[in-house]
């Protein structure tokens, strides 16, 4: 197990996302936005400029978090924009070394949740192909789309995709968020888990607004699921998302630059020290 962390909840500059993870020790990162744009959409010049420093720095890459099928792109988004998207992606992954691409599996348009599914199906499924291809790997994460309504839709994903280039990202804080109850969600697919997403969040009820929380301090079953990982021998990213300082997806930038690199570090040493309670 390694830890890493959706770097730019600590600053949109790559300078200050690696300076965050080198202060905490970690030689890993996950990449979404650098500067201004997602990492598959930046200029080819400035992807190079990232090559560049991270090479420089020993630092490896665990994941793209991308925006494909996500919250931002409903079912009836043009599904040219998610290819052309992984076809960016994939030569850009190879130069990187990095072996995972989030997505997620398109919030509905309003259709019939037939119709809804089917799409969603025939869309993923040419995604992975294309994944499968390129010798990368898609992690679908329990958030926005029709994937992330419950484990039985992920499992049921997961089936109907039927490729060795789809697997899951779990994401700690997002069924207490929703309402759901992690543990549940985790039992149900943990067996096609092969990434993590940290973060912790009080249980939402209805019509309230998420709440997240330092790791171990909400609903999300964080100190029991890390627990059961390392038991089953889980060797793979832990990758902190604080959603604190900065809520990067619902356009929440954090009050200054500065609390948001405090927050992410402190998240990072307080989800390192939950680790090292479990281990010892």
């Amino acid at each position: 197990m390694f830890f890493t962390g959706i770097a730019d909840e600590a600053g949109k500059s790559l300078d200050v996302q690696i300076r965050a993870h080198k202060e905490l020790g970690w030689d890993h990162i996950e990449l979404r936005v650098v500067g201004n744009a997602n990492i598959t959409s930046i200029p080819d010049e400035e992807f190079e400029q990232v090559v560049d420093k991270l090479t420089e720095v020993g630092m490896k890459v665990s994941c793209f978090s991308s925006e494909l099928c996500n919250w931002a792109r409903p079912i009836n988004t043009d599904f040219a924009v998610d290819v052309a998207e992984l076809n960016r992606a994939i030569p850009r992954m190879k130069r990187l070394g990095t072996p995972y691409i989030r997505i997620m599996s398109y919030p509905n348009d309003g259709r019939p949740e037939e119709d809804w599914k089917q799409e969603v199906f025939r869309r993923i499924k040419e995604l992975a192909r294309m994944a499968e291809d390129g010798g990368v790997t898609l992690v679908h994460e329990n958030c926005s789309g029709w994937g992330g309504l419950s484990p039985e839709n992920t499992l049921e994903l997961l089936e109907k995709v039927g490729s060795p280039a789809l697997k899951l990202v779990f994401d700690t804080g997002n069924p207490p968020a929703e309402g759901q109850d992690g543990w549940d969600f985790y039992s149900k697919v943990k067996e096609h888990i092969v990434y993590v997403h940290m973060n912790d969040a009080l249980l939402r009820k209805s019509g309230e607004e998420a709440v997240f929380t330092f790791p171990g301090e909400g609903d999300g079953y964080v100190r029991q699921i890390v627990q059961d990982l390392l038991k089953s021998g889980y060797q793979g990213g832990m990758s902190i998302e604080p959603h604190l300082a900065a809520v990067i997806h619902l356009g929440k930038d954090a009050d200054s630059e500065t609390k948001a690199f405090e927050t992410y570090v402190e998240y990072g040493r307080r989800f390192m020290k939950l680790v090292e309670g479990i281990e010892s």
